[in-house]
C-alpha cells in the first residue's frame, strides 16, 4: 500500500503593524484596509494586524478643511504621529540660516511602534498610509541595525534627529530584527537634514510603494522622493488610477498580496539564496 500523501506545510504566521494616516484612528483605518485584510488572509490564515494608535489626539485647527462651527464633542477622533511645523533653523552661531521643516512629537509617535513590538512583536511588515505610510518607512530604516544607527550618530553630530533611544533592545541591541516588508500606500519622504539618516543610506528593507495617479494630497513628485531613498525602490512602484486611498479594486489588492508573499517565502528554509527574485513589474497585475 502506498503511503499517505505528506500534507503540504502550513503557511507560516504573518504578522503586520498597521499605521493610519493623518486625522485617522485605528478603527477607520481597519474599515479602510478590510479588503487588503481578507485577501491577505487567503494565503496566509494565521493573519494578525496590529493597528497601532498614533499618540497625538488632533485639534479641530489641526485637521484640513475643519469647520470650527463644528461643536468640539461633536469632532471625530483624529489622530496623527507628528505635527508638521515651519521652525527657523539656525547655523553654528546661532543665526537665523533657514526655514525647515520640524515634525513636532515624532519621538513620541515613534515610540508608539516601539512600545508595540517590545510587547507583542516581533513582527514581520509594516502597513502605512499617508503620514502613517512616511512613519513605516521610518519603522523598516529604524530597525536595519548598527549600520542605520552609526548613521543617526553621524547625521546627529550635523544637527540631524538623534536614534530614537525607543528602538533601542535586547534583539542584538535593538527592539527587534529588521522587518521583512514594508508597504507604503502614498507615502513620502521626510524633508530637511534633520531627518536625512533615516534614508541615507537608503532604506535596504523591501518596500513596495502604492500610489495614486491623480493624489493631490501627496503628488507624484513627493511619492517618488520616497522611492528614491529605498533600494531597488524604481522595481517596485505600483500606481493605481485614483486618489489619496487604499485602493481596493482587485488588480492593485494581487500586487500588494504577491510581493508580501514573495517577502515570505524568500524567509523559508526551502528558498534558495541564489534565485532570481521576482520583480514587482514582472507580475501579472495591470500596473
Amino acid at each position: 500500500m502506498a503511503p499517505p500523501p505528506t500534507p503540504n506545510p502550513a503557511p507560516p504566521p504573518l504578522r503586520i503593524l498597521m499605521l493610519h494616516g493623518f486625522t485617522q484612528s485605528p478603527p477607520l483605518f481597519h474599515a479602510k484596509t478590510r479588503a487588503l485584510a481578507k485577501s491577505l488572509a487567503r494565503p496566509f490564515p494565521n493573519l494578525h494586524l496590529r493597528y497601532v494608535p498614533a499618540p497625538h489626539r488632533l485639534a479641530g485647527a489641526d485637521i484640513p478643511g475643519h469647520d470650527p462651527a463644528v461643536p468640539v464633542a461633536e469632532a471625530p477622533e483624529a489622530y496623527g504621529w507628528w505635527r508638521r511645523k515651519d521652525h527657523v533653523m539656525k547655523d553654528g552661531q546661532g543665526k537665523e540660516a533657514e526655514t525647515g521643516v520640524v515634525y513636532e512629537g515624532i519621538e513620541r509617535g515613534l515610540q508608539s511602534v516601539a512600545d508595540c513590538i517590545r510587547e507583542e512583536g516581533p513582527f514581520d511588515g509594516v502597513v502605512g498610509f499617508s503620514q502613517g505610510a512616511a512613519a513605516a518607512a521610518m519603522v523598516a530604516s529604524l530597525l536595519e541595525g548598527r549600520t542605520r544607527k552609526e548613521a543617526f550618530a553621524e547625521a546627529e553630530a550635523r544637527g540631524g534627529m538623534p536614534y530614537p533611544a525607543s528602538f533601542l533592545g535586547e534583539v542584538d541591541g535593538f527592539v527587534q530584527a529588521p522587518l521583512k516588508f514594508a508597504v507604503c500606500y502614498s507615502g513620502f519622504r521626510a524633508p530637511g537634514k534633520l531627518y536625512e539618516a533615516f534614508y541615507e543610506p537608503r532604506i535596504r528593507t523591501k518596500v513596495l510603494n502604492v500610489l495614486g495617479q491623480v493624489d493631490v494630497v501627496v503628488d507624484e513628485v513627493r511619492g517618488m522622493q520616497l522611492v528614491s531613498v529605498c533600494e531597488g525602490g524604481e522595481g517596485m512602484v505600483v500606481v493605481h488610477p485614483g486618489g489619496h486611498f487604499v485602493p481596493s479594486q482587485k488588480p492593485w489588492l494581487d500586487a500588494v498580496v504577491g510581493f508580501v508573499k514573495q517577502r515570505m517565502e524568500g524567509e523559508g528554509e526551502g528558498k534558495k539564496e541564489d534565485k532570481e527574485e521576482e520583480r514587482v513589474e514582472d507580475m501579472d497585475v495591470p500596473f
